[in-house]
């Protein structure tokens, strides 16, 4: 069942919205858009490192947070309202030193207030680094 309330969505459109950013910064490329997900892939390299070689944690965060939040927002009028980020939690299973990582959004909970969407961040190889679970919430615009 489609989600998304966003008309006519592209990867391309997605890029593009992420223009000077720290989206862009670091490398997040959005890949895949199904009819409930989202997909994006990050690199593993110099921005994406802490100093002991290994991806970040936060950057972990980063791609949750931003693939997260670009779904919420798709599941909205957003002439009418807009979600904002309110709780994210993200566990660290396994970590990674070169390469890519993918992060696929899927919906726990579409609601008028709030969404809860959980972000799976996978290696190149299908390994399991990361799950995150991602509280928005729906605001709406002053008139």
């Amino acid at each position: 069942m489609q989600i998304w309330k966003t008309p006519n969505i592209t990867l391309a459109a997605l890029q593009n919205n992420s223009k000077n950013t720290l989206v862009e910064h670091i490398g997040i490329e959005f890949i895949e858009i199904g009819a409930d997900y989202i997909k994006a892939k990050m690199p593993v390299d110099k921005r994406t490192h802490q100093p002991m070689g290994l991806l970040h944690g936060g950057a972990h965060v980063v791609l949750a947070e931003t693939i997260g939040s670009t779904a919420a927002n798709l599941c909205l009028d957003n002439s009418k309202e807009y979600a904002l980020g309110l709780d994210i939690n993200s566990n660290h299973l396994k970590s990674a030193r070169d390469g890519f990582v993918i992060g696929i959004a899927k919906p726990i909970h579409i609601g008028a207030k709030t969404q809860v969407w959980e972000i799976k961040i996978y290696d190149e190889k299908d390994n399991l680094l990361n799950i995150s679970r991602l509280t928005m919430i729906v605001l709406k615009y002053k008139v």
